[in-house]
């Protein structure tokens, strides 16, 4: 095949394929937006399954009481008396040593394994809420494994790490979606009719832009009953964020209604006698379907971030419900910084979900453009 004709094909497939398709032939130029990608499927995974990867319940304190504020167990495959094909533990005793001004002090006894298992027999749970099962990834035949540690109540921080993903991840998508909805009706009514209802619903938009987002959870959080569940703060946080993330979205929306309200598919369907609401979802929204995306994208994170901020100042979500904003409450204490460092570790797993959301976020920004610089 010529060169010529592999060039004929490839402009017939660009000036035949749909926005969807350009929008991922740009995006997949990016590479950091797919390595941030690939970074979200695996953490999005990661939360979704995290009943199944985790080994144990979150939410049981004083599960290895012999081991808390204990230090991360890397499971190895060799060592001085040989290697395995099964990954292992040593036994770890724990106790108390006048020299080390009563602090614990662990024993390490490396002539005595403990193996790690696959597909063992644990907690009850229910995988997406649903599915009653017990097995989880891995265990060990004898005692507790805590690959991040554990904290000062003994609850194991790798699952809690995971299922603080999903609950996080669960709050910036109800909140995502409560706004997106909110967006969509308000903002597509305001562009579309204009005139004095136009004012009024930008009096009221702006309005809430102003409204500082800490003084109000204060004052929401003063007015919470103490005797409300987790899972009914869990809802109203998530409904909180949703009620105020809508203008942002509802402004662009208005925006692009604003100029194509007249255009002539519009006036068409018009004088076909179809409904507003009709001409607003089926001809309007449509035409920049990409850019709501890449919006809900962008602001994703910032969902998370509110819900993180809120849970560590102690506005938010509170134990036993499992948050990355619960777990870094404890990192601000004075003897975690100075004795328990792997409590940052699900810091990471924060800093790792934001920033890829971010880089998506951008890379779909440019891709959807196709004026970007990056498109050229």
């Amino acid at each position: 095949m010529s060169v010529t004709t592999q060039n004929q094909k490839a402009k017939e497939a660009y000036f035949t394929a749909s926005q969807g398709q350009l929008i991922w032939a740009r995006f997949k130029k990016q590479k950091a937006a797919m390595v941030g990608a690939v970074v979200l499927v695996v953490l999005i995974l990661s939360g979704i399954f995290a009943p199944f990867l985790s080994p144990y319940d979150p939410t049981v304190a004083g599960r290895d009481k012999g081991y808390l504020n204990g230090a991360p167990q890397i499971p190895k495959f060799c060592d001085d008396n040989g290697c395995s094909v099964r990954p292992f533990l040593y036994t770890v005793t724990r106790e108390r040593s006048l020299a080390t001004n009563f602090r614990w002090v662990e024993k390490v006894n490396t002539d005595e394994r403990r193996y790690v298992q696959f597909f063992v027999q644990g907690d009850k749970y229910k995988l997406f809420g649903f599915i009653p099962s017990s097995v989880h990834l891995f265990g060990m035949d004898n005692g507790y494994v805590h690959l991040f540690g554990t904290d000062s109540a003994g609850k194991d921080i790798f699952s809690r790490t995971l299922h603080a993903i999903l609950t996080s991840l669960q709050v910036g998508t109800m909140g995502v979606v409560i706004s997106f909805v909110l967006a969509l009706v308000i903002g597509g009514i305001s562009g579309y009719y204009g005139g004095w209802l136009d004012s009024v619903i930008q009096m009221v938009t702006d309005a809430i832009r102003t409204v500082p987002a800490i003084p109000l959870f204060m004052a929401i959080a003063a007015f919470i009953p103490p005797e409300w569940t987790a899972e009914t703060r869990f809802f109203f946080i998530s409904m909180i964020l949703g009620l105020i993330g809508w203008p942002t979205l509802a402004r662009r929306v208005r925006t692009h209604l604003l100029t194509e309200r007249n255009q002539e598919y519009v006036l068409a369907a018009q004088l076909c006698g179809a409904s507003p609401s009709h001409v607003i979802r089926r001809h309007l929204l449509p035409s920049f379907t990409s850019y709501i995306i890449v919006d809900l994208v962008i602001s994703f994170p910032y969902m998370v971030l509110s819900e993180t901020a809120l849970s560590f100042i102690g506005l938010g979500l509170k134990d036993p419900v499992n948050s990355l904003g619960v777990m870094l409450q404890n990192v601000t204490k004075a003897d975690v910084l100075l004795n328990y460092q792997w409590y940052f570790i699900p810091v990471i797993f924060f800093i790792a979900l934001v920033m890829a959301f971010v880089f998506v976020g951008d890379g779909l920004r440019d891709a959807a453009d196709p004026y970007s610089e990056a498109n050229k």
